[in-house]
């Protein structure tokens, strides 16, 4: 699907280090899960489980808590200092689990998800039809799954301006939109809907988007990425180069937002894996169409 590969220690560590500072640097991140909630008006039913999959601090999960009150909402998160920071939004009258977790392997039975709900996480997860295949997995036949991720424009400004310096991998890179629509049909995911958004954010200087990206955990965790420390002189060839596109004292950094939802696969559907297919379904299915073979 991709010919590059995140280090999964080093994203949990990254988002790890940035529990203390994330709220202080997630406008956008807000932004968009507003949207998300928004768009829940589209699931008519009353959900009994509710998984909001990087959680990170866990806003979403208090949002989604104060909409579906009787649901049992969990936050999953990969980072354990995230979710030590989630505590401080589950109040005794609106309260969310808390489970470390990571997408590709949810901590939940087959079927036993109505919403599942993940707001600019899975841009960390390359290896798309593993994670539509958990996400159909844990879905219940006709349960929700809406969620947001980044596509390949972000960060274009930065990735340029490193390009300009040096031809090390310094900043994340992104799947496209079509990759993701084709990976959840793929994977049993039914009538998927994307939308792509763009986002230009403002800042008085590269450093401050580097700081911010810190701030975030949003850190460079290619696996390719250099290993070593930046060398002064290709980190102000990079800086030179942003400084070209400042307009009107600023320097503009651009966000490709993916947003989409789809529904969980009725039991017996069929998916891809490798070259063939494979179905699931409840055992007690197979009741009733055995017949005995007498002898």
């Amino acid at each position: 699907m991709s010919d590059f590969h995140f280090d999964r220690r080093q994203v949990r560590r990254n988002f790890a280090r940035a529990a203390d500072t994330y709220e202080k640097h997630d406008a956008l991140q807000r932004e968009v899960q507003a949207t998300l909630i928004d768009r829940l008006d589209i699931y008519e039913q009353v959900p009994d489980v509710v998984l909001d999959v990087g959680a990170g601090t866990g806003r979403g999960s208090a949002a989604l808590k104060k909409r579906y009150p009787k649901a049992q909402v969990v936050a999953i998160d990969l980072a354990l200092p995230m979710l030590k920071q989630a505590k401080q939004h589950a109040s005794w009258l609106k309260p969310f689990g808390r489970v470390l977790g990571d997408a590709y392997t949810l901590p939940v039975p087959d079927r036993s998800v109505d919403v599942l709900f993940s707001n600019l996480c899975f841009q960390w997860c390359e290896d798309l039809p593993r994670l539509f295949a958990e996400c159909a997995r844990v879905l219940k036949p006709g349960g929700l799954l809406t969620f947001s991720t980044f596509g390949p424009d972000t960060l274009k400004e930065l990735r340029a301006s490193w390009a300009e310096a040096d031809q090390y991998a310094h900043v994340a890179r992104f799947l496209d939109m079509h990759d993701v629509g084709d990976a959840m049909l793929a994977q049993g995911l039914r009538d998927p809907v994307l939308f792509a958004e763009r986002y230009t954010l403002t800042y008085p200087t590269p450093r401050a988007l580097l700081d911010e990206l810190k701030g975030l955990g949003a850190n460079n965790a290619d696996a390719q990425r250099p290993r070593g420390l930046t060398g002064k002189r290709h980190y102000q060839r990079m800086v030179e180069a942003y400084e070209s596109l400042r307009t009107d004292g600023v320097i503009p950094s651009t966000w490709e937002v993916v947003t989409a939802h789809a529904w969980g696969p009725p039991a017996g559907q069929s998916r891809r894996e490798g070259s063939g297919e494979i179905a699931s379904f409840p055992i007690e299915n197979l009741r009733g169409s055995r017949r005995k073979t007498p002898f």
